[in-house]
């Protein structure tokens, strides 16, 4: 017997954005994602305030600088789809992955904005102070969005697994500050890193 309790509509402040919006170079995705918001289906989102281009097999810092492993494989796979890896033993942290099928590009979603769901973030994040601390850092914003491992290889452009980046009609910044990457050891000279400038919500200016 099936239920015949209605769903509760998962409803989007704007339109996910399209595969075509991945499939280009990362260093040209990153700063347009600017402003973009990323959305879960259970009512938390935050617009993303600051992003990190990684290049494949011309970026030492990449994980996938070296080829294919079981730990990068989704960087490798079609674009507009969500890349979350552990790290230093502590947090998680996802990437949209970009670029052409095989390439091994993405962009590491580095700080966002709280915009709806304050009170389920604060509940995840328990010893941030302010609101400015739930989503500023990328192992901060994954904890505060219930982002781990299990949304490793999801679908953005699809909503699956209930995450997905919008546009809902504010602009990315003109000339967003670039800077260089936080902490790497190699390429670290390269300003592969931009952010909206003056957001107290960035994790490092």
């Amino acid at each position: 017997m099936t239920s015949s309790v209605p769903q509760r509509a998962i409803v989007w402040p704007g339109l996910p954005l399209p595969r075509a919006f991945y499939h280009r170079d990362p260093r040209i995705v990153a700063p347009q994602l600017l402003n973009k918001v990323l959305v879960s289906a259970d009512g938390r989102s935050g617009r993303i305030v600051e992003v990190e281009a990684y290049c494949g097999a011309i970026d030492p810092a990449a994980h996938s600088y070296r080829g294919k492993t079981a730990r990068n494989a989704v960087m490798f796979g079609p674009p507009g789809f969500m890349y979350v890896y552990f790290t230093y033993g502590m947090h998680w942290c996802c990437n949209a992955v970009c670029g052409d099928d095989g390439e091994g590009a993405g962009v590491l979603i580095r700080a966002l904005e709280p915009l709806t769901g304050l009170a389920q973030m604060r509940r995840a994040r328990p010893r941030a102070r302010r609101d400015s601390d739930l989503c500023s850092g990328p192992g901060r914003l994954t904890q505060a969005l219930g982002i781990s491992g299990i949304q490793n290889g999801i679908d953005l452009v699809a909503a699956q697994a209930g995450f997905t980046i919008v546009d809902d009609g504010f602009a990315p910044p003109r000339k967003p500050p670039g800077r260089t990457r936080i902490g790497i050891s190699r390429a670290a000279d390269l300003l592969w890193r931009w952010y909206v400038a003056d957001n107290e919500h960035v994790s490092k200016r």
